[in-house]
């Protein structure tokens, strides 16, 4: 082969094809066959080497077209590792194979016509990742594709490399005859939107983005489809298949009891479904219906990427001191939370409006009078989880981060109902201002997003603040439950006492009546206990008087307070 190539060009040195060999021997040769959007080099079937002249320069056949013309399946090497084949779902919900149904006549439509026009690109948002990938593999399979899912944070972003890859994408699905889908992340930054955006423009096969903000293109038809989640009564036909008859009908109410609060996908619904019918079958003695709930709480835990950290629950009523007034509301806050599914669904609340159905509760009052522990106990109580949103991550000074951070931790939070607790919440829920710029402008919006998503969330958000008055009007009318949290009195301050030391804690001598002098709130009085605790530890001693004497010094000076001798006269 090297030397015929030789040969024909009257050159020893030219030992390999080039395009004037090429226009020479072969009938009807056209120049335009050498130019960039000409297909030999748009589909980058071939290589062009170095040289002086580009009739002249080697040119070499793309590596992956030689494997497929020679009938060797090697998927292209620079998109190895990238695409992740996605399975059809083995039992598509009505509404996700009504929603593949859409998206496959809008391709077929493409298909049959064969104008040569680009194929829709296609935007589903609104559901879980799962379900959305699912769908979009079950339009693929509709239209005899399969599905290979390509994360938005791995296209590269320079322009060169995007137009290059796009082509090398599009390539290596025609050839191996899958469509692409792309996850999205609602958080995805300006960047990766821009490259995703850019991909879709420049590629004309079936491509499906899975979430995201909405995405806006102008050279190829797009449709952008809002997913709802599974009916009520999709996941419990769900639930039963899954469960099977035997576990089904032990865990019938159960199921119902599920569904009020968590929205899972159909494919965790059947995992978990088989796992518990699994346990069942292995030991149909023990009550199923902890287990149920255990696990869809395990299944749909967010993660929320440092935005929030989960908190340990486990504080009880016995735990919380708080006048009769405060813990009756916290009850009746409790209540709202078990039975709003019956009250707004099964009674007809909702039909009224869908507006106002989240359930917000402020709990006012100074640092330590027990707020964060009363969220401790409704979590405990509910037996769900428990988020403290870190504002600190939360707030952010460039434009738009914040609301786009608050919209992640609602999204992650809605699968599970999960409590969200924003502490010093006036930080983030505070006044809006008079718009003086753009940032005053965006901060507002930011709150009116706010607003929204309280009253739409499905779960319960606990606002604490210590400067109840300071949060915006518009929030103090969406908040359904007010706790005021009373600095104790002296009685109570006892009764924290009592409660201040677990049972195998050593003590002696301890006088209730003269620790209750302390003017310090629960959470001080804790603070104070332990650190009593590991100086009694550290003389090898129970905890006695003196300890606590050392340890009220030392908690006062931090609190910058003055320690009287008549709140502490008799102790040692």
């Amino acid at each position: 082969m090297t030397k015929l190539c030789a040969a024909a060009q009257g050159d020893e040195r030219r030992t390999y094809p080039t395009f004037s060999l090429a226009l020479a021997a072969l009938s009807g040769p056209h120049w335009s066959a050498l130019s960039p959007s000409a297909p030999l080099r748009h589909w980058h079937l071939l290589e062009v080497g170095p040289g002086e002249h580009l009739t002249t320069s080697p040119l070499r056949l793309d590596e992956r077209i030689l494997h497929f013309l020679t009938g060797v399946d090697a998927p292209d090497v620079r998109l190895r590792g990238l695409l992740e084949p996605v399975q059809v779902p083995a039992g598509p919900s009505p509404s996700q194979t009504k929603t593949a149904g859409e998206v496959a006549t809008l391709w077929r439509r493409v298909h049959e016509t064969d104008t040569g026009d680009p194929w829709s690109a296609v935007q589903l948002s609104g559901g879980d990742p799962l379900s959305l990938a699912a769908i979009a593999a079950l339009a693929a399979t509709t239209v005899g594709m399969q599905l290979r899912m390509l994360r938005a944070t791995r296209l590269p972003v320079p322009a060169a490399e995007l137009v290059t890859f796009a082509r090398l994408l599009e390539r290596e699905a025609m050839l191996d005859g899958f469509a692409v889908a792309i996850e999205l992340d609602a958080s995805a930054s300006p960047e990766i939107i821009c490259a995703t955006t850019s991909l879709l423009e420049f590629m004309r096969h079936p491509v499906v983005v899975c979430g995201g903000e909405p995405l806006h293109l102008r050279a190829r038809p797009f449709l952008r489809i809002e997913v709802t989640r599974a009916t009520p009564a999709e996941q419990r036909q769900l639930w039963h298949e899954a469960l099977g008859r035997s576990a089904s009908t032990q865990l019938n109410g159960d199921v119902d009891r599920v569904l009020a609060q968590f929205q899972l996908n159909p494919d965790t619904i059947r995992n978990v479904g088989h796992a518990i019918a699994l346990h069942h079958a292995a030991d149909g003695a023990s009550p199923l219906g902890p287990s149920l709930w255990t696990a869809c709480r395990a299944h749909s835990r967010p993660a929320l990427h440092g935005l929030a950290r989960r908190i340990e629950t486990l504080a009880t009523w016995q735990d919380l001191v708080l006048p009769i007034g405060p813990r009756q509301t916290l009850r009746t806050l409790a209540a709202h939370v078990r039975q709003r599914t019956r009250v707004y669904q099964e009674w007809g609340f909702a039909a009224q409006s869908d507006r106002g159905l989240g359930i917000a509760a402020l709990f006012a009052g100074a640092s330590g009078t027990g707020k964060t522990m009363a969220a401790e106990v409704l979590a405990n109580e509910l037996r769900l989880d428990l988020y403290r949103i870190d504002l600190s991550s939360l707030i952010s000074k460039y434009i738009g981060e914040t609301e786009k951070n608050l919209r992640q931790v609602f999204d992650a939070a809605e699968s599970g109902g999960a409590i969200l607790l924003f502490d010093e919440a006036d930080a983030v829920f505070g006044r809006r201002s008079e718009v003086r710029n753009s940032h005053d402008r965006y901060a507002n919006i930011e709150v009116s997003y706010l607003l929204q998503r309280l009253e739409s969330y499905r779960g319960l958000v606990i606002l604490t603040s210590n400067q109840p008055q300071s949060l915006d009007a518009a929030f103090s009318r969406r908040i359904r439950f007010t706790v005021n949290f009373p600095f104790p009195d002296a009685t109570q301050r006892a009764e924290i006492w009592r409660r201040a030391f677990p049972a195998d804690t050593p003590t002696e001598n301890l006088q209730i009546d003269k620790l209750a002098r302390l003017t310090l709130a629960g959470g001080h009085i804790r603070n104070l206990a332990l650190n009593a605790a590991f100086l009694a530890a550290d003389d090898n001693e129970p905890v006695r008087m003196k300890h606590l004497l050392a340890a009220a010094q030392s908690e006062y000076a931090k609190l910058e307070k003055s320690l009287s001798t008549s709140e502490t006269a008799g102790w040692v």
